[in-house]
């Protein structure tokens, strides 16, 4: 019911920038998706939350992205947007776009995430 398709992984020095987004749809009866965000997996390493834009239009951001990476969304375009700049050999990681979804009477469903991009920051 929930999809979600990011693009614009790549490779890039340091010190370099890249925009991903994540196209989402909702195909449901009811509900809607409300609070989105970006998480990414490095090898080895669990998946951690990087940024997340609540249903309220917030934004948190995990303390080592503060300051470069901004998350934003077009509602009119269906997108979520992460802007990475000033990137890090050690954002190298598998990212992937992330939604809740609401329905009437329920806890909000987090299990929806998209196929992953991968991000490669190296010289």
């Amino acid at each position: 019911q929930v999809q979600l398709v990011e693009s614009g992984g790549g490779l890039v020095q340091p010190g370099g920038s890249l925009r991903l987004s994540c196209t989402y749809s909702y195909s449901g009866s009811s509900g809607r998706i409300g609070p989105m965000a970006w998480y990414r997996q490095a090898p080895g390493y669990r998946r951690e939350r990087v940024a997340t834009k609540t249903d309220g239009g917030a934004t948190h951001y995990q303390d080592s992205v503060k300051g470069r990476f901004t998350i934003s969304r077009d509602y009119a375009q269906n997108t979520l947007y992460l802007q990475m700049n000033n990137l890090k050999s050690e954002d190298t990681a598998v990212y992937y776009c992330n939604a809740g979804v609401i329905r009437l009477g329920s806890p909000v469903d987090y299990d929806n995430w998209g196929q992953g991009t991968q991000v490669t920051v190296s010289a």
